[in-house]
């Protein structure tokens, strides 16, 4: 355990804690969110700063219970605490009571904020990616929360035949920049119940939070009138997939304007149907979007249809939307590898709260792959998740340091190291295709016996 020293050196390891997040992110304004607690000599140890610290170091150690992350601040991380005569001497209990109310006494406005800061300063330093600009995949998503009278209210869990189930649902719209990874903060609604949202009206949330010079990509469940609007009246390029059927519908009311090898052109003057105009009265009488859409042929034999407002060939919209499927991994790496899903919060503003400091987590490593990746001169991407986020934690996180040369380092030395968790080169993306699986055999202890019980023949045998 490291002692206490003044927060204004700024070889402390409390400025170096501070830091860090400034460090991965190159905005030092971003360390006012940090300010604002109560003087160093107030009796409270949990303040804003180390309270807000905590919370993403909860999700940045993969989920850590209470108990582990209270444990960790005393054993590793006590020096980012104010100054205090229980710190100085050694004598803070390792009761997770105080850092608990700490958490939920910590206002969401602040979190709020570093959260919007620190997602819309990376979105906003990302390279571009497509016609000099940046491409945000947008996709839906859900978690389970535990079963708390509150959580239920809010969140109402699903429906059936047989009545309520047990969980509550959240629904999630993210928004992750395509070179990175980077993720913006989610739109959180209810899935189910009266207040509940559509994806469509979430991405229109998102939409308006995204920077300039954007192009927003997503998959055939944007594809509609609606959403597409929604970015022209933003300024957002769009490029959304077509089902089957809106394809065939539109192409009656398109021109055809190019035929390639490979690939069909259409021009579009796109309005509303009466069906979307009744679903959505807000439309404007002259609503119209000007859109092209492109028919492309697979190597399967199959067609892949889009509409986009980008002008440009359809054979180049075909590769971009190749890079949708990035966000299914980028999900994953948000709510399993960094076990983000398994919020164990009771109340609505401690999981908003968590589930911020999951993201803030999430582009922290998000940043460290892409300086990892500099090193060597490969794209962020080619850099697994999970053993960049490995190392982060066990070289970075876990190790105590003195002084700030020693954090340097040890920090370049992490980049290093980082650098080598390459992906394999695979000529072509893994498929895995959807199955019907026979149903797994009953297991239990219980079942077994149940079993034997009904096999054995209650009449005896002959003699």
């Amino acid at each position: 355990m490291v002692a206490p020293t003044n927060e204004s050196d700024p070889d402390s390891p409390f400025c170096r804690a501070k830091t860090l997040l400034a460090d991965l992110i190159g905005l030092p304004q971003l360390q006012a969110a940090f300010e604002g607690q109560e003087p160093s000599h107030a009796k409270r140890v949990y303040t804003q700063a180390p309270t807000l610290w905590l919370l993403v170091m909860q999700r940045l150690g993969g989920g850590l219970t209470l108990e582990q992350v209270v444990k960790d601040l005393i054993n590793n991380h006590s020096d980012i605490l104010p100054e205090n005569r229980r710190v100085t001497e050694g004598k803070l209990s390792e009761n997770n009571s105080a850092y608990n109310k700490a958490r939920q006494n910590l206002p969401i406005e602040v979190i709020e904020e570093f959260s919007h800061r620190v997602c819309d300063h990376l979105a906003r330093r990302a390279e571009p990616a497509f016609l000099d600009q940046r491409v945000f995949i947008l996709d839906g998503t859900t978690i389970t929360l535990p079963p708390t009278q509150e959580l239920k209210k809010a969140f109402p869990p699903a429906m059936n035949k047989h009545g309520e189930s047990v969980w509550p649902v959240a629904c999630l719209m993210v928004a992750h920049e395509m070179q990175t990874g980077c993720a913006l903060v989610p739109q959180v609604d209810p899935m189910y119940g009266s207040k509940n949202s559509s994806e469509p009206k979430q991405a229109e949330k998102i939409i308006d939070r995204l920077p300039e010079n954007s192009i927003v990509l997503a998959d055939s469940g944007f594809g509609i009138f609606s959403v597409a609007f929604h970015c022209q009246l933003r300024a957002k390029p769009f490029v959304f997939r077509l089902t089957k059927q809106r394809y065939k519908a539109y192409i009656k009311k398109a021109t055809l304007i190019e035929e390639t090898e490979g690939c069909r052109t259409y021009h579009l003057i796109w309005k509303p149907t009466a069906k979307e105009r009744k679903k959505h009265p807000a439309l404007p009488a002259d609503a119209a979007v000007e859109a092209f859409i492109h028919q492309v042929d697979l190597e399967n034999e199959q067609t892949l249809e889009l509409v986009t407002n980008v002008e440009t060939d359809g054979v180049s919209v075909g590769e971009l939307y190749r890079r949708r499927y990035d966000i299914e991994f980028d999900i994953r790496d948000l709510k399993v590898t960094m076990d983000s899903e398994n919020i164990r919060a009771k109340s609505v503003d401690t999981v908003k709260k968590e589930l911020l400091g999951s993201v803030i987590a999430y582009n922290l490593v998000t940043q460290f792959r892409k300086q990892a990746a500099k090193l060597i001169n490969v794209k962020p991407r080619r850099l697994s998740f999970s053993g960049v986020w490995t190392t982060f934690r066990y070289d970075l996180l876990y190790k105590d340091f003195n002084t700030l040369e020693e954090w340097n380092l040890a920090y370049q030395g992490a980049l290093v190291s980082a650098s080598g968790r390459k992906l394999p080169n695979r000529k072509e993306p893994r498929s895995y295709p959807r199955l019907a699986h026979a149903r797994r055999q009953k297991t239990t202890k219980f079942q077994k016996s149940l079993r034997k019980s009904n096999t054995k023949d209650p009449t005896p045998p002959p003699d």
